[in-house]
């Protein structure tokens, strides 16, 4: 067995005050029992938390260990400036007229730390695609649960859109869809000839092929706890195993990125079928499906929206110059990041 790193600890005079910053930085909230005057506060985020440690001796030099960060939601520009405004300081300027390079701040006690190019930007520069993320499951399957709270309480035992399912029936499949996902990278060595043998059977003839069903008892807002839990499942997956890590799915073998874009599409569409049969809107975002796409349709037409597109791919709607598809399948072949996205098809 190895190590791992459990905290990543800063040294500070006020440990809430030095972890309230980096909580508005980092989006993510300190422990519930920290507090002002507290000699410790913990600030959980993804991978290792960070701990920061009241202490008596001052800094004194540049910290041989600094923190790198990329915005999420916002250029490289953008993010330094809300830093600034937050209470950091410019300690190093090394953006290039061309967009590459990165801002050196300094926390307010002083600790270093970086401010990089966003992944968009990156891609931009490169010309490369971006990849879909663990953060893009959690968004689409967010996304979804809310608009699906929506729902009218006597239409879920109706059709989903097109399907042969009810709305119910539907919501099942997904939270099972992501599950599988998820389980079939959990192994030590994932299967590459087979799924992992959990049993899928339907309630009803005619009904998924389910290894998750929700409680009828539990009602709508169970259903979509089944949901969300599964999302999270596939979301830690696509988090913690390694990038090389292979495993079987009937359209090829994939890697984490692959099951992760899997979750994102089948969210996405067949949140789409049951705003059909439950009577709501539904439009997730356009960058979001561009993903998708570069991910498993290569060969799907550049350019127009991005939503229609991935209906278009998915067998639900026509496009101009290119009818409605009566069969399709994605390509879940692992692709690099670095590859150009979806190309006209």
């Amino acid at each position: 067995m190895t190590s791992h790193v459990r905290h990543i600890t800063v040294d500070c005079a006020d440990a809430h005050a030095l972890g309230s910053f980096w909580s508005q930085v980092l989006g993510a909230p300190l422990a519930d029992d920290d507090f002002p005057g507290d000699p410790e506060a913990l600030l959980e985020t993804p991978g290792a938390a960070i701990l920061f440690v009241q202490g008596p001796d001052p800094k004194t030099a540049k910290n041989r260990v600094h923190l790198d960060v990329q915005p999420q939601d916002r250029t490289r520009d953008e993010e330094v400036e809300r830093l600034l405004a937050l209470g950091a300081t410019l300690v190093g300027d090394h953006r290039k007229p061309n967009g590459r390079g990165w801002a050196t701040l300094a926390d307010p006690e002083g600790n270093e730390f970086c401010v990089e190019c966003s992944a968009a930007e990156r891609a931009a520069l490169t010309g490369s695609r971006l990849p879909v993320t663990a953060d893009d499951v959690t968004s689409a399957v967010g996304l979804a649960a809310d608009v699906l709270a929506g729902a009218p309480a006597d239409r879920w035992d109706a059709p989903a859109g097109t399907l042969e399912w009810t709305c119910w029936e539907t919501v099942e499949h997904l939270s099972d869809d992501l599950f599988a996902y998820a389980v079939q990278l959990g192994p030590r060595t994932p299967p590459l000839d087979g799924e992992v043998p959990y049993r899928w059977v339907p309630e009803r003839q005619g009904g998924p092929h389910n290894a998750i069903f929700a409680d009828r008892a539990a009602g709508p807002a169970g259903l979509l706890a089944t949901l969300e839990a599964s999302g999270a499942l596939l979301a830690s997956m696509a988090r913690t195993t390694p990038p090389e890590v292979r495993s079987y799915h009937g359209f090829g073998i994939s890697d984490p990125e692959g099951f992760a874009a899997m979750g994102v599409l089948e969210t996405l569409v067949h949140t789409h079928d049951l705003a059909e049969g439950l009577g709501l809107e539904w439009t997730p975002p356009g960058a979001l499906c561009d993903r998708v796409l570069a991910r498993l349709f290569p060969d799907a037409p550049a350019g127009g929206d991005r939503w229609t597109v991935l209906l278009w791919a998915t067998g639900r709607t026509a496009l101009p110059d290119h009818p409605r598809r009566t069969s399709w399948q994605w390509n879940g072949e692992p692709r690099g990041a670095g590859q150009t996205a979806s190309s006209a098809g």
